[in-house]
C-alpha cells in the first residue's frame, strides 16, 4: 500500500478554526455580549429607578442623577446569602417594576387630570379611558392600546426581575470589587446631599421611589377613610324636608335649562391665545340676547376636577356635594340626595328631561338626578358623523331637544339638563354651526367633518390643539347663543356652565380648576333674585367675579329661588 505525499501541507488550527484561537475568539465574543447585557440590566434598572411620574419632568436631566433607592438595593443585594439571593433579586425587581408601572399611570393621569392615580378610588376610571379611547381611534385603536398596555403590565416586572438577577449574579462573581463601587457610590451619594448639589432644579441625590411609595401609602389611609367620611355628609342635606310646595317657588313657569358646556374653562376666557376669540364670542353673544330682551350674569365655580371626569363635575353642581372620586359618585348616587334636577320633579310643577348625547349605554343614575326622561346618544336620531369623541354635534343636539320637547305645544313647563359635547377632547375634527333649518337628520354635518383636521393634525403641537379646543368652545357658544335667540322666549331661564378645565395641554399645566358659570333669563325678576350674588353682567365674567366652590352652588340656587322671607 503506497502513501502519497500532500499536496499542501496540513492547515493549522487556527485555519481549520477548531483549536484554541477560534475558542478564544468565541469566548471573547461570549464575553462581550455577557458584558453588554449586564451593562443594559443596569440601564434599565437605572431608567426605571429615574423615571420620573410627571409628563413635565420627563427630561434627560432627570436621568442624570444617582438613585438612593439604587444604592441601598445593591447593599441588600450583596448581603444576602446565596440561598437567598436569586429569590430576593427576582422580589425586588418585581417591585422595580410595579413601582415603574405606577409611575407610568401618574404620566398619563397628570397629563390629562393633572393629578397622580389612586390606587383605591381610580381603577374605575380605566375603562372610562378605554370607551374614550374606542370612541376617538374606533374599536381597532382601542384593541391596540389594551395590548400595549397588557404587554407593558407583563413585561415591566419581568425585565426589571430579570435584570435585578443578573446584576446580582455579576456582584457575587466580583463581589470585592462590587463592594468597592458601592462604597464609592454611598459616599457620593451622601456627598451630594450634604452639599445639595442640583440638576435642573432636582437633587443629584434622588429618592423618587422612596417618596412615591410614603405618598402613596398615605393616600391608600386617606382614600380608604374618605367613604366613612363622604357617606356621613350625604346624609346631611338642608332640602330634604323642604315642602314641595316651598320649593323653587320664584321659577314657577319658568322652562329652565341647565346646560353644562364640556372643557369649557376659565383658561379659554383668560388665556392670551384664547381669550380674544371666546371673548369677542361672548361679547357678540350678549349684545345679541339683549337685542331680543335677554339679561344674563356670570361667575366663577371652581370644579372639582380638571382635564376629564365631567361627570363628577356634574354631580358635584346638582348635589352640592364635593364628588372628587367614583367612590364619591358611587355613595352619592346610591343615596336619596336631593339634587337641583331633582328639587324640580319633587314639586310635581315641571318635566324634567335629560340631553346627554355622551351616554351610549343604559343610565339608571338618570333616575337618581330626577329625570322624567332622558335622551342619550342612541336616542337622538342623529345620522350624521361622529367628531371625535362627540358622537352628536352641540347644535343637533339642542335642536332635537327642541323638536322632541322645547316646541311642543300645551305642555307644561320642562326643566332639562343638557350636556354638550363639541368642545370634548380631543378636538379633532370641530363641527361648525349650519343653518338651523338644514339640520334635519345631521346628515349635513358629513360634509362638515370631511373639511375638519384630524387628530394627527391638530395634536402636532401645543398651540394647534390650543387653536382646536378655543374653536370647539366658539363652536359650543354659538349653538348654544343661538338656539336661546331662535326659540327663547318670556319664559326662558338658562344656567350653563363649564364642567371643568380641558387637559394641561391646554391650560399649560395652570392648577387653576375655575369654570364659567352664567344665568340667562328674560324676566328681569329672575335676574332681580340674584342680584346679591355680585356676578358680572353678561356672558363674561369679570376675572375679579366671586369664585364659588361647585358644590355651593346648589344650595345657593335653591334659596334664592324659593320662598322670599316676610
Amino acid at each position: 500500500m503506497s502513501h502519497r505525499t500532500p499536496d499542501h501541507p496540513p492547515k493549522t488550527t487556527d485555519e481549520t478554526g477548531s483549536g484554541p484561537a477560534r475558542g478564544g475568539k468565541r469566548a471573547g465574543l461570549a464575553g462581550g455580549a455577557a458584558g453588554s447585557m449586564t451593562v443594559l440590566a443596569g440601564a434599565l434598572l437605572l431608567g426605571s429607578l429615574l423615571l420620573p411620574d410627571q409628563p413635565d419632568r420627563l427630561t434627560p436631566a432627570a436621568f442624570a442623577r444617582l438613585p438612593g433607592e439604587g444604592v441601598l438595593l445593591t447593599v441588600v443585594l450583596l448581603v444576602l446569602p446565596p440561598r437567598a439571593r436569586r429569590p430576593g433579586a427576582v422580589g425586588i425587581g418585581v417591585l422595580v417594576g410595579l413601582v415603574t408601572l405606577l409611575k407610568c399611570l401618574d404620566i398619563g393621569f397628570y397629563t390629562v387630570l393633572f393629578r397622580p392615580f389612586d390606587l383605591v378610588l381610580d381603577w374605575g376610571l380605566l375603562g372610562s379611558a378605554a370607551d374614550c379611547l374606542r370612541q376617538t381611534s374606533g374599536r381597532a385603536g382601542e384593541l391596540a392600546a389594551l395590548a400595549g398596555v397588557l404587554l407593558l403590565v407583563v413585561a415591566a416586572p419581568a425585565l426589571t426581575a430579570a435584570a435585578t438577577v443578573r446584576l446580582s449574579t455579576v456582584m457575587a462573581r466580583h463581589r470585592a470589587r462590587s463592594v468597592r463601587v458601592v462604597l464609592v457610590l454611598g459616599t457620593a451619594w451622601t456627598t451630594c446631599v450634604v452639599l445639595g448639589l442640583r440638576t435642573d432644579g432636582a437633587p443629584v441625590a434622588a429618592a423618587l421611589d422612596a417618596g412615591l411609595l410614603g405618598d402613596r401609602a398615605r393616600q391608600v389611609r386617606v382614600s380608604l377613610a374618605d367613604a366613612r367620611l363622604f357617606g356621613r355628609r350625604t346624609a346631611v342635606d338642608a332640602f330634604a324636608r323642604t315642602p314641595a310646595d316651598r320649593l323653587l317657588t320664584g321659577l314657577r313657569g319658568k322652562d329652565v335649562l341647565f346646560t353644562f358646556v364640556e372643557s369649557y374653562g376659565r383658561a379659554a376666557i383668560e388665556d392670551p391665545a384664547m381669550g380674544p376669540r371666546v371673548g369677542a364670542v361672548l361679547k357678540e353673544g350678549t349684545a345679541a340676547l339683549a337685542a331680543a330682551g335677554f339679561g344674563a350674569r356670570s361667575g366663577w365655580l371652581r370644579s372639582p376636577v380638571t382635564g376629564g371626569g365631567s361627570w363628577l363635575a356634574h354631580s358635584t353642581f346638582l348635589s352640592g356635594l364635593w364628588v372628587s372620586n367614583q367612590q364619591r359618585f358611587r355613595t352619592l348616587t346610591s343615596s336619596d340626595r336631593t339634587t337641583l334636577t331633582g328639587a324640580f320633579r319633587r314639586t310635581g310643577a315641571w318635566r324634567t328631561v335629560g340631553i346627554v348625547p355622551g351616554v351610549l349605554v343604559a343610565w339608571p343614575e338618570g333616575r337618581f338626578f330626577g329625570l322624567d326622561h332622558v335622551y342619550d346618544g342612541r336616542h337622538l336620531d342623529y345620522h350624521g358623523p361622529g367628531f371625535g369623541w362627540s358622537q352628536v354635534p352641540d347644535q343637533f343636539a339642542l335642536e332635537t331637544f327642541r323638536r322632541r320637547e322645547f316646541g311642543k305645544r300645551g305642555r307644561r313647563p320642562l326643566m332639562a339638563e343638557i350636556v354638550l359635547t363639541s368642545s370634548h377632547y380631543p378636538w379633532a375634527p370641530v363641527p361648525r354651526a349650519v343653518d338651523w333649518a338644514a339640520l334635519r337628520d345631521g346628515s349635513v354635518f358629513r360634509r362638515v367633518r370631511r373639511g375638519g383636521a384630524t387628530e394627527k393634525e391638530v395634536w402636532r403641537s401645543p398651540e394647534t390643539v390650543r387653536a382646536a379646543y378655543r374653536g370647539s368652545v366658539e363652536y359650543a357658544l354659538h349653538s348654544l347663543i343661538g338656539f336661546v335667540r331662535r326659540y327663547g322666549d318670556n319664559n326662558t331661564v338658562l344656567v350653563f356652565l363649564g364642567d371643568h378645565q380641558p387637559v394641561p395641554t391646554v391650560t399649560a399645566h395652570s392648577p387653576r380648576k375655575d369654570v364659567p358659570v352664567t344665568l340667562v333669563a328674560h324676566d328681569p325678576k329672575v335676574l332681580a333674585r340674584i342680584t346679591g350674588w355680585g356676578w358680572t353682567e353678561g356672558l363674561k365674567p369679570a376675572p375679579n367675579a366671586p369664585v364659588w366652590p361647585m358644590d355651593g352652588f346648589r344650595d345657593r340656587f335653591l334659596t334664592a329661588f324659593g320662598p322670599r322671607p316676610g
